[in-house]
């Protein structure tokens, strides 16, 4: 089928929905209604498009036809004018198009839980992780979108031997999906005091949130422990058996959190946690070729398995994924991650058209 079916289907389709949308029948039930609508929606933004597209088309045909029947050099000049403006319009809405044709990530709407754990490197890989925690909490206040703890492990020098937080936000998953992986930093650690250059790393975990309807979960399969959570000390140890942790029994997953003074609380952002994980597992048995992919991104936390290079001396950001490099190193690590998301975004998009196309 070649564009320009698919896009005459997609019309057709659309008007469909239109006429199901105005059913009486259909608008007596609300949940049929917003999956219709939500559908409608996205179908919206081709149709738009294609109906642009046409437009063009049709005075790129008229501007040709005038070239190819007119003797009239003012009205020859004129349509070579129409045809220069019209045809790179005509190349840029079809890439639109193509584009907006791409499946959508059923995920990419969703809020995120972000995993970030220590790898090698003892001590400095702690300290990177808390780095990495930074620049996506900065990530995220810049995007507007909220965040919220759900558990943490700190070391003695502030640095987090694990660290999992949640974000929710418009585009959250769409975004942030692409950090999954091992990230590897290069600088010279606080603690080394001839100045050598050290390499850690971290790896980073992004899950897209399930709701509880994506995942049925049976009361009976969890084993629910509380316990003392654990502190710096002083005023501030939490004196209650408030740290809540659950065991899936049948999966052996298990999630901990700790980081609230209320043992409801707790349970709560740790059944949120267990979801997100139960949900990521489905998603993989039904997407094989997509659970290889992020396995082989995750890696094992070795410093050779990594998708990105933060090096401190050269103030430089390498994304080896795509062969990016950008000497701005301290702004990313302030959040501005725009231009390499981007960039990702663009490579993702790219290779998904050049298999479509095939």
């Amino acid at each position: 089928m070649d564009l320009e079916d698919k896009l005459n289907e997609v019309e057709k389709n659309y008007r469909d929905l239109e006429e199901r949308l105005s059913d009486p029948s259909v608008a007596s039930n609300p949940l049929e209604v917003s999956k219709l609508a939500r559908r409608y929606a996205e179908l919206g933004h081709v149709v738009s498009k294609y109906r642009e597209y046409k437009e063009v088309a049709s005075k790129l045909r008229q501007a040709r036809e005038i070239l190819e029947s007119e003797s009239d050099e003012e009205m020859r000049q004129l349509a070579h004018e129409e045809l220069r403006t019209l045809e790179p319009q005509l190349e840029e809405l079809e890439a639109q198009i193509k584009l907006l044709l791409l499946p959508k990530d059923p995920n990419d709407d969703r809020n995120v839980i972000v995993e970030i754990r220590a790898g090698a490197g003892g001590e400095e890989a702690s300290l990177f992780a808390a780095v990495l925690f930074r620049m996506y909490m900065r990530y995220a206040e810049r995007k507007g979108w909220t965040t919220e703890m759900l558990s943490s492990s700190e070391t003695g020098l502030k640095g987090f031997k694990e660290v999992i937080f949640r974000i929710e936000g418009e585009g959250a998953y769409s975004l942030l999906k692409y950090e999954s992986g091992v990230h590897r930093v290069q600088r010279v650690p606080v603690t080394e005091a001839s100045g050598r250059i050290h390499t850690s790393t971290a790896t980073v975990a992004v899950l897209p949130e399930a709701e509880e309807v994506d995942v049925h979960i049976d009361p009976d399969d969890l084993k629910i422990d509380t316990f003392r959570a654990s502190g710096a000390g002083g005023q501030y140890v939490n004196m209650t058996d408030s740290a809540v942790r659950i065991t899936h029994l049948p999966t052996g997953i298990v999630v901990t959190c700790q980081d609230e003074r209320s043992q409801l609380k707790n349970r709560v952002k740790a059944m949120q946690l267990l979801r997100a994980k139960l949900y990521e597992m489905e998603t993989k048995k039904q997407e094989d070729e997509l659970a290889a992919e992020r396995k082989g991104q995750i890696g094992t936390a070795e410093r050779s398995e990594r998708i990105r290079t933060y090096n401190y001396p050269q103030n430089r950001v390498t994304d080896h994924r795509i062969g990016l490099t950008l000497y701005k190193l301290d702004q990313i690590l302030d959040g501005d991650l725009d231009e390499l998301i981007e960039a990702l975004v663009m490579a993702d998009q790219s290779e998904r058209l050049k298999r479509l196309e095939a």
